[in-house]
């Protein structure tokens, strides 16, 4: 099987290509694409070169310049694709074009293969028949309208799955205290003081992550509301914060976000 993967996040990317290998070890990734800017023209290029038809496409949603949905209305893209994305949003949007499944992240290799075997069941059952994709497609949504009818509507990540060795750890984004770099890691810490490796970078957590209850203090921290425990003025314009639990380093509002900073706390 011959796939793509189109992901902005680099160790989403890692992971979900190791993923991939451990489903079927044959499998070849022709690329790992970050954006719509170097997607579109890979896709023409691929498609000139006269190389081996491509079977499956693993999309996230949000790219580091702008919707997917790009790619796929530019090129008239008819590759069957799998979405891989945060947010829960975009189904119907997705399944009105060539989608064969959409996973929340992060994707859980149980329904990573049960989506993969869902392709090959749809691609040999239209060799088989006469059955219109169209049709298909339609059940599809009809099925994902009722699904999201039992689905708690929300906008922002409200948990996030951390996997280390063979533990899973559960964490509510309610229970997150803050959010930093760390060795161009971003680290998760719980207000029980627990640190764990997150997938997502700071500038896909502006997304994910409510603005009323989160703020990006600086390019290494995004603080909860809850977590600061007093505030105070520092040189040069910036203000100093003091969070629980308390940081291994002094965490500091930047000067350029100062105002707005204020303004997320008077609301």
């Amino acid at each position: 099987m011959n796939v793509v993967i189109v992901e902005d996040e680099r160790l989403t990317a890692q992971r979900l290509q190791s993923l991939l290998l451990k489903y079927d070890p044959a499998m070849q990734i022709a690329a790992i694409l970050p954006s719509v800017e170097l997607a579109i023209p890979w896709f023409r290029q691929y498609e000139e070169s006269g190389r081996q038809p491509l079977d499956l496409v693993f999309m996230d949603i949000h790219l580091q310049d702008g919707l997917a949905f790009r790619i796929i209305e530019q090129l008239q893209l008819t590759t069957p694709i799998i979405f891989t994305t945060a947010y829960d949003e975009y189904m119907i949007q997705a399944f009105k074009v060539n989608s064969i499944d959409y996973l929340l992240k992060p994707v859980a290799p149980e329904d990573l293969s049960a989506a993969i075997d869902k392709f090959k069941a749809f691609r040999d059952r239209f060799t088989r028949t006469a059955e219109s994709a169209v049709h298909y497609q339609q059940r599809e949504i009809d099925a994902l309208l009722q699904r999201l009818g039992r689905l708690e509507e929300t906008t922002y990540k409200n948990r996030f799955m951390v996997t280390i060795g063979p533990k899973i750890y559960s964490i509510q984004t309610a229970d997150t205290a803050y959010f930093y770099l760390a060795d161009r890691a971003t680290m998760l810490v719980t207000h029980e003081g627990l640190s764990l490796p997150v997938e997502y970078s700071l500038e896909k957590l502006g997304q994910l992550l409510n603005p009323d209850e989160f703020f990006r203090i600086s390019r290494q921290f995004f603080v909860s509301r809850k977590a600061i425990q007093s505030i105070l003025a520092y040189s040069a314009g910036k203000l100093k914060l003091e969070l629980l639990p308390k940081p291994q380093t002094d965490v500091f509002v930047s000067g350029e976000r100062v105002t707005d900073f204020k303004e997320w706390l008077g609301k």
